[in-house]
């Protein structure tokens, strides 16, 4: 396989691409006042206070700022980074998984999305001023299992980081036939030195609005590239050619029960996705915002799978014979056409992989706002200094070139010991015998799922030591197929969930009402108010009317949430239907707050 685009060409489209994000980025952060008002609305979001656009909170949160058509486009191009290449189009030309393997994948993607919108809202209302989802595990349940979120959030974030920028690196070591590890270092470098430099000036809106334009320039990408392939006569096949492709197998659907259930879990630890639910201007925006880039998800997953399909129908001996290889599948689509297409295909991967790099970059660092806002530091600064020392080793092993989906299996096995316990949280009353989760039994929940994938290790006599099952290697079709992968992942977040209500019930039986509290009392969150920064404030009123209004009588109680006692203190009550609670979180000298 050979390509015509030269180091100079390449070189030139990263750059290029990458300083047009960077001019964004900047004026996301009001910085391009010296241009017209046309050119500084587009890189704006809805902010109706201008002293907010300096601020702290806007900086780390972009808090109640975003409508339904950026939150939209910044889920579409955040999840779709430069693996999507490699994965659906792996899947679609492989015939023995072919139509439900690709439908499974694009399905998966999107999924989470759909889920957001149903547990976005009520998260958001738990912990209104919160940056990420380990800010509601500590109000929910309290410092250890923030711990834990936050541990299996920043090993996610971090693997697709790596394997973001391991694909960019490969793909433009393919397309200018440059293999050596001195060049891929350079292009990770170069990407990633740019979106370091873009989020750390201009915080998390630089990443919601360089989304918008990269999600723009995906859709006219793909729509170029379709016409191209459809019109390459040596690209066309017949019928009967395309039948051999496009199959219905039961090994095709085992991989998307896996698929499904994996990325979901995967992607609930998130933080560049959950960011966003705090970022939406309302209840309203978030969900139709999300909604529409899950079908925009499906749609670019479904293309990349169908031109893998594609690809083997062109040439289905070589695919079977080992001389093509299935990853590959949509560069051997665009081999014979000319090298401005494939400076195209560039141009559409440098967006893919900056998209999901400078939300990944952020979604890092959002794991550490509240407690820098609490603690009184530079927000800006040290929100600077965590993203180059989280993000420096991600480029130097992007450089060993580990292979992509390997790397992402080993990710979601890990989410999805802990999925269960930590989003049981949103229960706070007892059902019966299942008891509201303590944060001793969600911790003990989310060892049970560990424990788990080492027993199913042990069961289907995996190699190495008990924590290598978690690499699943279990000598299937592909890393994702098989029966032994797809029970893993049913089996690992049910029977964290059960040991969770195990251990909450038991937990509760034996400590009483201690259980309900924090297993370890931090004095540092005595005073555990909502956290405010510069600027919070007036965006909270900013979108306050419009929440409430869509809330009422739908969500939790206005009233019941961020009440505030005669002492001024912060008071937090769950409301339900009934008006019980089990976690009634008030301020009390003795105990510290959820």
């Amino acid at each position: 396989m050979s390509f015509n685009v030269s180091d100079g060409a390449a070189y030139a489209v990263l750059i290029l691409v990458c300083v047009l994000f960077t001019v964004m980025a900047i004026g996301s952060a009001g910085y391009l006042k010296c241009l017209p008002d046309a050119v500084t609305n587009c890189c704006a979001l809805k902010i109706h206070d201008k002293e907010i656009l300096h601020s702290a909170d806007y900086f780390l949160s972009a808090r109640n700022s975003a409508g339904w058509f950026a939150l939209g486009m910044s889920f579409f191009a955040t999840g779709m980074g430069a693996w999507v290449l490699y994965g659906s189009t792996e899947l679609g030309a492989t015939p023995q998984i072919s139509w439900l393997g690709v439908i499974g994948y694009s399905c998966a993607s999107a999924f989470p999305a759909v889920l957001i919108c149903f547990l976005g809202p009520k998260i958001r209302n738990m912990s209104d001023t919160a940056f990420c989802t380990t800010d509601f595990g500590r109000k929910r349940y309290g410092r250890i299992m923030q711990l834990t979120i936050a541990a299996v959030s920043i090993f996610y974030m971090f693997i697709f980081i790596v394997a973001e920028l391991t694909s960019i690196s490969n793909v433009y070591a393919l397309l200018t036939s440059n293999s050596s590890t001195t060049y891929g270092i350079i292009v990770t470098l170069i990407l990633g030195g740019f979106t370091l430099f873009y989020t750390g000036l201009a915080g998390l809106p630089a990443s919601i609005v360089t989304d918008k334009f990269q999600g723009l320039i995906m859709v006219v990408m793909v729509i170029l590239l379709t016409v191209a392939v459809s019109i390459e006569e040596s690209k066309h096949v017949t019928r009967q050619e395309w039948n051999l492709a496009a199959s219905w197998t039961t090994e095709g659907l085992m991989t998307a029960v896996t698929l499904v259930i994996a990325i979901a879990c995967a992607e609930m630890f998130n933080q560049s996705t959950w960011q966003r639910v705090w970022a939406a201007e309302s209840v309203t925006a978030l969900r139709v915002g999300f909604l529409f880039g899950s079908v925009l998800v499906f749609i670019l997953m479904m293309f990349f799978g169908v031109m893998g399909m594609l690809a083997y129908a062109n040439d289905p001996e070589a695919f079977d014979n080992g001389e093509k290889w299935a990853y590959l599948g949509f560069f051997y689509l665009l081999e014979p056409l000319a090298a401005g297409w494939q400076v195209i295909t560039l141009i559409l991967v440098t967006a893919l992989a900056a998209s999901s790099i400078d939300s990944l970059q952020n979604g890092l660092t959002s794991i550490f706002s509240a407690d820098i806002v609490k603690i009184g530091w530079n927000k800006k600064w040290f929100n600077r200094l965590l993203l180059v020392a989280l993000n420096a080793p991600a480029i130097w092993l992007a450089s060993k070139k580990h292979d992509v989906i390997s790397l992402f299996l080993v990710a979601d096995l890990v989410c999805a010991t802990s999925v269960m316990p930590t989003f049981l949280g949103l229960q706070t009353s007892d059902l019966k015998f299942l008891k509201a989760p303590t944060e001793l039994g969600a911790f003990l929940g989310c060892v049970s799922g560990v424990v788990t994938v080492v027993v199913n290790g042990l069961i289907n006599d995996a190699d190495g030591g008990i924590f290598d099952y978690f690499w699943l290697q279990n000598g299937a079709i592909c890393a994702l197929c098989g029966s032994k992968t797809m029970v893993s992942f049913i089996v690992t977040p049910l029977v964290s969930a059960v040991m969770t209500y195990l251990f909450s019930y038991l937990d509760i039986r034996f400590r009483g009402d201690r259980a309900r509290k924090p297993i370890i009392p931090v004095p540092f969150d005595k005073d555990d108010r909502d956290t405010h920064v510069e600027g919070s404030s007036k965006v909270d009123e900013q979108s306050a009317d419009t929440d409430e209004k869509e809330e009422e009588g739908v969500e939790v109680a206005a009233e019941d949430i961020d009440e505030v006692d005669e002492g001024g203190e912060s008071v937090y009550a769950t409301g339900f239907a009934d008006n019980t609670t089990v976690f009634d979180h008030t301020t009390v000298p003795d105990h510290d707050q959820y």
